[in-house]
């Protein structure tokens, strides 16, 4: 029986909450929020153990803390975790400067704790489905990516209205000061990363296109970005976020013999499908129909949700602890969760004028789930 302990009790600990339901090996060591009054509602809803202070939950000793505080705070609970040698999975993004990423980094490796940050959608259903696709050869050899990450015209959503299932509210002020690219780009670029090798290069742009102004008077982070990502292993992918376009959430892979799909990056059973290339008198013709791809037999839990948050978000966190437990490396680890940090950094920051940017962080290389690795 493995234990979690939880720092954060807003809008998302109730998504790891549903989804560590799925875990019948995890109990929850206590949670804690300085919001003493949201810890209340989150601990009389869940029926879970509210801690009475950060250095009261570290001191339970936890086989891992779950960071699901605001991403301002990110790196600080972490570092305070870390030093106190607990294993840390970290919400998005693992820190909001490069510096302080590196650091934690450098901690976890010194002390050689597991360190990882979300999203975990690359050990999904659909991830993998695609993955083995592309190791099966099913549209030969792949070339270049497009990959959509928009939300909306996020603005006039009904966002006020938004509550999770404890009744926390939607935390707008954060999303709009963090921006859509770091919150969301990591969701396709942690595949991109695992099936194409790390990214070398990026060409970025990003721009705040809504002129909004948060509550305390600072301008919103871009609300929209646009990068074209240089892989090692030589295909290019082109992604892009907004809060501004209507929602999608595609993704393509083209290759010499056809086109892999996949329509949504938040639901782990979205449908994968392939698309043949054909000649058609003097013409080259994508097939209209698709043929959509299934892995035989069990895969992971699934999480009874529908909507954007279709995701079991403990798949993350089950993986480390099996790490642990198996005295492996897990597939979430900290080069790769630096590494990710870096590129969405590069993409977001780039402005109307920085261009070219090399990444000098490395992702290790990341093995399938062993029930799609045939």
């Amino acid at each position: 029986m493995a234990s979690i302990g939880i720092v954060g009790t807003g809008f998302v600990a109730d998504y790891y909450m549903r989804s560590l339901a799925t875990l019948p090996d995890v109990t929850i060591a206590g949670a804690w929020d300085i919001d003493l009054d949201r810890l209340h509602a989150f601990r009389k809803f869940w029926r879970v153990p509210a801690a009475q202070s950060l250095d009261d939950l570290i001191g339970r000793r936890p086989d891992l803390i779950l960071n699901l505080t605001n991403p301002g705070s990110h790196y600080a609970i972490s570092l305070a975790c870390l030093e106190a040698g607990l294993a840390v999975y970290s919400e998005k993004p693992l820190a909001t400067r490069l510096d302080d990423a590196r650091h934690l980094h450098a901690v976890a490796t010194q002390k050689g704790l597991m360190l990882a940050s979300a999203p975990c959608s690359i050990l999904g259903e659909s991830a993998q489905t695609v993955w083995k696709a592309l190791r099966d050869r099913l549209i030969g050899t792949p070339r270049l990516v497009y990959a959509e990450i928009d939300d909306g015209f996020l603005i006039r959503a009904p966002h006020d209205r938004w509550r999770s299932e404890s009744g926390a509210p939607w935390p707008v002020q954060d999303e709009l000061a963090v921006g859509c690219a770091l919150q969301h780009a990591g969701y396709y670029l942690t595949w991109l990363i695992a099936m194409f090798g790390s990214v070398t290069r990026v060409a970025a742009a990003s721009a705040e296109v809504l002129g909004l102004v948060l509550a305390d008077g600072s301008a919103a982070a871009p609300t929209y970005a646009c990068a074209s990502l240089f892989l090692e292993s030589g295909v290019v992918a082109r992604l892009t976020c907004s809060v501004v376009a209507p929602h999608d959430h595609t993704m393509r892979i083209f290759g010499d013999d056809g086109i892999l799909e996949v329509a949504e990056c938040w639901s782990n059973d979205a449908p994968v499908r392939v698309r043949r290339r054909h000649v058609l008198r003097r013409r080259l013709v994508d097939s209209p129909l698709a043929r959509r791809l299934r892995l035989g037999g069990a895969t992971h839990p699934k999480v009874g949700r529908k909507g954007a948050t279709a995701m079991n978000f403990a798949l993350g966190p089950q993986e480390m602890l099996a790490a642990r437990a198996e005295g492996r490396t897990s597939r979430l680890d900290a080069d790769l969760a630096l590494h990710l940090t870096e590129v969405v950094l590069a993409i977001q920051s780039a402005g109307d004028g920085t261009g070219h940017q090399v990444i000098t962080s490395r992702a290790g290389a990341v093995a399938p789930m062993p029930w799609a690795a045939g």
